[in-house]
């Protein structure tokens, strides 16, 4: 059985993953257009990356380890479905309240959850099998850290100040939750990579 982690969340050194009003993604994802190593996105609205060698080191094995997604409906909506496949190329889980009218039945490019994050998981682990399973950061990674069901934290921590916006897990109502590691440190260009497992209670 897989792992369910928040992959490779990206963040600011002041530990924000947007800025104010959604702003700050260009700084935040240099990273994946700085380096020699191309990473192919599926998404025909997302261009293919190219990170650095020690970057892809890291990053395509635990894409290719990677067996679903889980995301809220506010980032679906918000990247127009990123053009009805997401770039890391597998079923991803939306969680939501309704279902998108243009949307009438699940595929292979997106499954609607209505009933909660547990039964949103559940889903994402039957897609998965025995691949990981990739929480969105932000609600998403909160509802799952609250819940008890997230069993590590991916950050790529870029030398970038934001001042405010997002912040990976928002207001958590079983604060403090406690980590270890970091289990992983990379070095990439322009990036930090650090994998952290989840302290379970």
């Amino acid at each position: 059985m897989g792992k369910v982690t928040t992959g490779s969340t990206t963040m600011s050194l002041d530990g924000y993953i947007a800025g104010p009003g959604e702003s700050g993604f260009d700084l935040l994802f240099q990273w994946y257009g700085n380096g020699d190593v191309e990473l192919p996105s599926a998404s025909p609205d997302v261009p293919a990356f190219r990170i650095s060698a020690a970057s892809a080191e890291l990053v395509g094995p635990e894409w290719e380890n990677t067996g679903s997604l889980v995301v809220g409906r506010y980032l679906y909506d918000m990247t127009k479905a990123w053009g009805g496949r997401h770039p890391m190329d597998v079923t991803t889980v939306v969680l939501t309240h309704q279902r998108p009218d243009d949307r009438p039945a699940d595929d292979e490019n997106f499954v609607f959850v209505t009933e909660g994050i547990e039964a949103a998981v559940a889903k994402a682990k039957e897609i998965a099998g025995e691949k990981d399973v990739v929480v969105n950061g932000g609600q998403m990674a909160r509802q799952c850290l609250e819940a008890g069901l997230l069993d590590e934290v991916g950050i790529e921590l870029v030398p970038v100040v934001l001042g405010g916006g997002k912040t990976l897990f928002g207001e958590l109502a079983t604060a403090p939750a406690e980590l270890e590691g970091p289990v992983v440190v990379v070095e990439g260009t322009g990036v930090t990579h650090l994998r952290y497992r989840v302290k379970k209670v």
